[in-house]
């Protein structure tokens, strides 16, 4: 059965435009409630988070307004990264986690997270009841007027999520000697980020990070981080460390000034863990979209490498199927599940800046892992007007597909792919440069002529 409001990643889009409405958050508070619920009849407590766009009030407030009306009490957090909410969640056993965020996307879109009290992102049978209960007759999610939820302000979560995240570096170790460069993307870690590396002992320099309510991604962070090699070698860093929106995403920038990606990073804390007997079944979890050199690096030192459609809850499944404790995507998502239930940008970042503490080298030196195979990916936004459908199942599309394809037999690979987040098509291939580039053009030109 096809979602109608869920997508890989909670629900998404333009804010005041369905589905992401107040009445929607509403509905989906007061559905979300009813599912819950069903369990018992004790009261029931959701947590919620946000990240710095101004539509995050909206939200926040009609989601409130759902949850209570339905009998959830609502713990409040403000501003704070999507795992920070996935781990309070457990540590207040709470029976249900929300973020509000669209997470590397512009100011103006939003979205909606939900998390289990397991601290995990709801499966897809769960979004599917949900969604039934948001379609459907809500006068019996209706809670009597002495069993209305409460709702208040938790003003220490951004403490309790910073002890969360330096539990997870060694404790024997601290930063004191690296000047790290964090850029906070205007987004949920823009105090979260700078306070647990400080705290550790680091010199820190934060960038992006006076968000506005209109200014989150834009231009910086991990989702464009052009800018960070620039601010590293004017500090003098030793590491410049780059954040999405809602800080489940790092890139990373060496010394040099060299990025690093999410691919780069899996493959360095695999490395790392393996040598020290910490990596489970000497098996890593990452999508379609990672890089080929990854896969045949590992399996150099005999690490296997499993691929997952894109979007880290599938990784998160798979690494739980698989007892895997290492996974992510090449964007920087980078799931440790020894430490999280989810991506998590800050833990990721502590991991590397343990390796190069323990290893006395510089990161130029440890986050190399692999030459990668030349690859090319272009993203194309097309117009959503209801009329003309997805453009991978236009004629034209997949004829040009299916002659890439053939083209690439047996020297690379093309992977095509909707977004399941915003109206985009994303076109990668991997292979001899000369060949990708002109496939990946002419994929382009026929999802969306230029005019």
């Amino acid at each position: 059965m096809n979602k109608r409001y869920f997508g890989t990643d909670g629900i998404r889009g333009r804010t005041n435009s369905p589905p992401m409405t107040a009445e929607t958050a509403l509905r989906l508070g007061m559905a979300a409630a009813r599912y819950f619920r069903r369990v018992d009849d004790r009261r029931h407590m959701v947590v919620i988070g946000k990240d710095t766009r101004l539509s995050g009030y909206m939200l926040e407030n009609a989601l409130t307004a759902g949850f209570t009306s339905a009998g959830m009490d609502v713990n409040l957090f403000g501003p704070l990264p999507t795992p920070a909410v996935a781990a309070l969640t457990q540590s207040r056993r709470a029976d249900l986690g929300v973020m509000i965020t669209a997470s590397h996307n512009p100011y103006d879109d939003n979205g909606i997270k939900l998390f289990g009290a397991d601290g995990f992102k709801l499966d897809d049978k769960a979004e599917l009841e949900i969604e039934a209960r948001m379609d459907g007759d809500h006068e019996d999610a209706y809670a009597t007027p002495e069993q209305i939820g409460r709702a208040r302000r938790v003003d220490d979560a951004q403490a309790r999520y910073v002890e969360i995240v330096k539990a997870t570096f060694p404790r024997q170790m601290r930063l004191t000697g690296l000047r790290i460069v964090v850029d906070c993307a205007n987004g949920a870690a823009y105090k979260v980020a700078p306070t647990a590396l400080w705290e550790l002992g680091a010199d820190v320099i934060p960038v992006n990070d006076d968000p506005n309510g209109f200014n989150i991604n834009e231009n910086c962070g991990a989702v464009a981080p052009h800018g960070l090699p620039g601010h590293v070698l004017k500090h003098r860093a030793d590491l410049g460390i780059a954040l999405d929106g809602d800080a489940d995403r790092v890139i990373l920038s060496d010394e040099t000034g060299k990025i690093i990606d999410g691919d780069q990073l899996i493959g360095a804390i695999a490395l790392a863990f393996r040598k020290k007997g910490r990596l489970a079944n000497n098996c890593i979890v990452t999508t379609v979209m990672s890089n080929m050199g990854l896969e045949q690096a590992l399996a150099d030192q005999g690490v296997a490498v499993e691929r997952t459609r894109v979007g880290d809850r599938y990784v998160t499944e798979a690494m739980q199927a698989g007892a895997s404790n290492v996974g992510g995507e090449q964007s920087g998502h980078i799931v440790l599940s020894d430490f999280a239930t989810t991506g998590d940008a800050l833990i990721a970042a502590l991991q590397v800046l343990a390796l190069i503490v323990e290893n006395n080298k510089p990161a130029s030196r440890l986050l190399s892992v692999f030459e990668p195979v030349p690859q090319v990916l272009k993203n194309v936004r097309y117009a959503w007007d209801g009329n003309h459908g997805n453009p991978l199942e236009w004629d034209a599309v997949k004829a040009v597909i299916t002659e890439s394809e053939a083209a690439l037999k047996g020297k690379g690979r093309l992977l095509v792919r909707a977004s399941g987040t915003e109206p985009v098509i994303r076109v990668m291939a991997e292979g001899p440069r000369k060949q990708i580039e002109p496939i990946v053009d002419a994929i382009c030109r026929t999802i969306a002529p230029s005019p």
